[in-house]
């Protein structure tokens, strides 16, 4: 039985944002040079003769360098190239409905911003000077005439215009031979330029280095007020993550408290665990640390592991630039009085930052595992209760405490020397006080059970009443199959008995099942028994009891029943048979049930006649890279009760308006045989969507259903809103006046929102501990001609018929059945289901 989702309070590891190969340990300071072009020795080349490098996401400092090849020929971006997705004809994106109420969010106002526009210079070196470090080190030199400046070791931003033509001699300080320097102007960049922020933000990453921050992926830590959590061998680093934009009619500055774990353990102990537990140690090692971050603690930096070289160790050998081979066991006693323990141990396969590519190292990092602990949780530290809860203890923030914190970053910042001239060079300056912003409470929506009772969904969850009132939609059970261990008989005919009970109670009728007591619990033992019976018979639901959350039986299970015969199907742990809230567990269970079979346990007024609710989702098969899933779950009744579902498989990086625009087609056609009509409005609700996509999503996937739409509607009769939603963001909100969390339906429409879009906050979900966290929406095509206000009352209402939980969710419904039916495909079933339950909520 599902439970819902909670926000953890950390961070998990993120993408990296280095690339390139190189073979040496990597250590900035080291006096000792290398070969231009190292040949590797026979110990350690295997991986570089093999793999061919990738480009990877640069780091901050070579955004510059980014927009130099976007630009256009007149050497700036124009308005042209700035997304704006706000509808023309929209009047207003504000809301009136609701009780006001003063709110405060994590954002810093800049009170004085530059009002300068930037000019961008070409700079030469004569001779030429390949080494990044030596360029932005001579072009330091010049800082008092330059004044402000970004510069990536090419391109130089300055808020002067003066340096054009202007040539400098300045001695190299390795060698003291003078390198003459010449500026050229090239273009310039204006406030209204698309690339304008982006100059912000690396001002205040420069910033946040200045506070002595580490970056770890793409967020800067503090490793010095790290919390040591000692027994589960962990540390928790907290840190800080800014972005600084133009909102409504300021540029703010959207500060939030972050959290890393870091892992005591080294990458050795894990692999020591692999091969004390027998069987193939090299597969499993490899497959526990590709693609996490790491960190070396004799030079504090991270690492992603790529790969795990079996051929080479510590002391295999790589080549100096004097040409003399030293072994990387001797190489990190010299540098660092490190002794390795191990020097049969095999070597991490990874690639160097940027930085460190400019600095003239190469391109491969070999690393010891013994030297490396790694970063993140993995999935059975996320199922350990109590780790969690520890964890919790320092990452579960209160709103009041979290204010604290934020406060306590801006004093850290306005005191800091460094940051207070970096602010002065550029002529900005930092608000000492968090931003307030008007908001509106939505009334509670009622929900309507069966014989017309209904109730008001008050404070989010409605849970108490469950137990004693009629279903909405009931559906009767006569024919189902019960699965489980012979050694759990008398305890499942008991919570049997005890679940016909409650169904009864919520005018869910269920018989007598056929059992089917199995001699072990193996994954190989469900999935025969369930051929062997389904086979003979057609039952409307398969119960199996199980007794752990082990993954390839919970698979085994779902790919019998969902692929091979197509049947709705409830998997129960055996701990929740005999439990103290045995008859709470029966009523969610009973409620699920009926869900799978067609039924609805409550319904949410609907204020919008013809209308159609479409959530989208988009998830990664876990078992095949480049397999892809996009989910579609669709409302088909003017009750918002019945469900239509589709996924289609995709590969990465394809383009999915036609994938969309099928599943479109297919919802509009199950909508079709049940009224016997189109829907008049279709709401969109496009999940999985990040910031860099939605010029695709905006000008292929909405530009290509608007052509299908007309063929459908023969012409352009019908009316789509297209909404993209995005749960992951860092916007907070607080109730200004008791720094509490906001009540439910808080909306928020201005101040934070941006100009260019037609977007809007929303408080859905209540949270028991720590920050409760809004949803983001974005409205990037509309031609029904409701009003912002019906727009977001329907959200918000949608919020409520999630079934999988007796309260409202972060997203509207649909989306988050999409959501649940990807993750089902693509953890477990890795293909789509049969077509067969596509009318039903099977996935719950």
């Amino acid at each position: 039985m599902s439970k819902q989702e909670k926000g953890r309070g950390y961070d998990p590891s993120e993408p990296s944002t280095s690339s390139g190969h190189r073979k040496k340990p990597y250590d900035k300071d080291s006096k000792i040079k290398r070969e231009a072009s190292p040949q590797p020795s026979t110990s350690s080349s295997s991986y570089s003769e093999q793999h061919e490098s990738k480009k990877v996401k640069s780091d901050v400092k070579s955004e510059v360098k980014k927009e130099d090849t976007e630009q256009s020929t007149s050497g700036r971006r124009g308005k042209s190239d700035i997304l704006v997705t706000r509808p023309h004809d929209l009047e207003t994106k504000r809301g009136t409905s609701g009780r006001p109420i003063t709110l405060t969010t994590n954002h810093f106002k800049l009170p004085t911003v530059p009002d300068w526009c930037l000019y961008k210079y070409r700079v030469d070196f004569e001779p030429e000077e390949e080494r990044t470090f030596v360029r932005k080190g001579m072009v330091r030199f010049k800082k008092e005439e330059i004044g402000a400046y970004i510069f990536d070791g090419s391109i130089l931003y300055a808020t002067t215009s003066e340096l054009n033509k202007i040539h400098w001699k300045v001695p190299r300080k390795s060698d003291g031979i003078e390198i003459g320097i010449t500026m050229r102007l090239v273009g310039k960049m204006t406030p209204d330029d698309g690339y304008y922020n982006v100059i912000f933000n690396i001002i205040m990453r420069k910033c946040l280095e200045y506070l002595k921050l580490q970056l770890v992926g793409r967020n800067y830590y503090d490793a010095k007020n790290k919390s040591v959590v000692s027994q589960f061998r962990l540390e928790l680093w907290p840190g800080y993550i800014t972005t600084i934009q133009q909102h409504e009619n300021n540029i703010l500055m959207c500060a939030e408290i972050a959290h890393k774990v870091m892992r005591q353990e080294t990458l050795y102990d894990i692999l020591k665990g692999c091969y004390l537990r027998g069987g193939n140690y090299k597969e499993e090692f490899s497959r526990n640390v590709i693609g996490i971050m790491v960190l070396t603690d004799y030079n504090n930096h991270t690492y992603r592991i790529e790969d795990v070289d079996y051929d080479a160790s510590p002391s295999s050998t790589f080549p100096m630039r004097n040409g003399e081979h030293v072994s990387y066991q001797d190489y990190y006693y010299k540098k660092y009085e490190i002794e390795i323990s191990e020097p049969t141990q095999p070597m991490l396969v990874t690639r160097s930052k940027p930085k460190q590519r400019n600095a003239g190292e190469g391109d491969l990092v070999y690393l010891v595992p013994e030297l490396c602990r790694a970063t993140g949780l993995t999935d059975s530290m996320r199922e350990n209760f109590h780790l969690m809860k520890a964890l919790g203890a320092y990452t579960c923030l209160s709103p009041d405490a979290r204010i604290n914190k934020l406060l306590k970053f801006n004093s850290r910042l306005r005191e800091e020397p460094k940051v207070i001239q970096e602010f002065k060079d550029w002529n900005m300056t930092l608000d000492r006080s968090l931003v307030e912003v008007p908001g509106r409470v939505l009334p509670s929506s009622q929900l309507t059970f069966s014989k017309k009772y209904s109730i008001n969904s008050g404070g989010g969850d409605w849970s108490r009443n469950m137990q004693r009132i009629h279903l909405y939609n009931s559906k009767q059970l006569n024919n189902w199959l019960v699965f489980a261990s012979e050694r759990d008989r008398n305890a499942v005919n008991a919570f049997l008995g005890t679940l016909m009970q409650v169904s009864r109670q919520i005018s869910f009728l269920v018989r007598n099942p056929q059992m089917v007591f199995l001699r072990d619990d193996r994954a190989n033992t469900y999935a025969g028994e369930l051929e062997n019976n389904l086979s003979r018979c057609t039952p409307e639901l398969v119960f199996c009891v199980v007794s752990n959350n082990r993954n390839d039986r919970y698979s085994a299970i779902k790919k019998k029943c969902c692929l091979d015969r197509p049947v709705p199907s409830q998997v129960f742990l055996q701990k929740n048979l005999n439990g103290r809230n045995a008859m709470s567990i029966a009523t969610k269970v009973a409620i699920q049930m009926n869900c799978k079979l067609g039924g609805a346990p409550w319904a949410v007024d609907n204020p919008l006649r013809g209308l159609m609710a479409i959530g989208f989702d988009v998830c990664h098969d876990v078992d095949t890279r480049g397999k892809d899933y996009l989910s579609m779950v669709a409302t088909v009744d003017q009750t918002l009760t019945r469900y239509f579902s589709s996924i289609i498989q995709f590969h990465s990086g394809e383009d999915l308006a036609e994938q969309l625009c099928t599943s479109v087609r297919k919802a509009l056609m199950a909508y079709r045989a049940i009224n016997q009509a189109y829907p008049m409005y279709l709401v969109i609700y496009r999940d999985g969507v990040s910031e860099g996509q939605i010029r695709n999503v905006w000008e292929n996937e909405v530009g290509t259903l608007k052509k299908k739409l007309e063929e459908l509607y023969y012409g352009p009769n019908f009316k789509m809103i297209f909404i993209i939603v995005n749960k992951k963001i860092n916007v907070r909100l607080f109730d200004h006046t008791r720094r509490t969390n906001p009540p439910i339906g808080t909306i928020v429409d201005d101040v934070i929102t941006n100009p260019l879009k037609y977007d809007f906050f929303i408080v859905s979900q209540h949270v028991r501990q720590g920050t409760v966290s809004p949803t983001s929406y974005n409205v990037i095509s509309d031609n029904t001609g409701l009003t912002a206000e019906v727009v977001q009352c329907i959200t918000f209402k949608l919020t409520h018929i999630y079934y999988n939980c007796s309260s409202t969710v972060r997203v509207p419904a649909p989306c988050h059945y999409a959501h649940k039916l990807s993750l089902l495909v693509g953890r477990f079933l890795h293909r789509p289901p049969s077509t067969q339950l596509e009318n039903q909520l099977f996935f719950l």
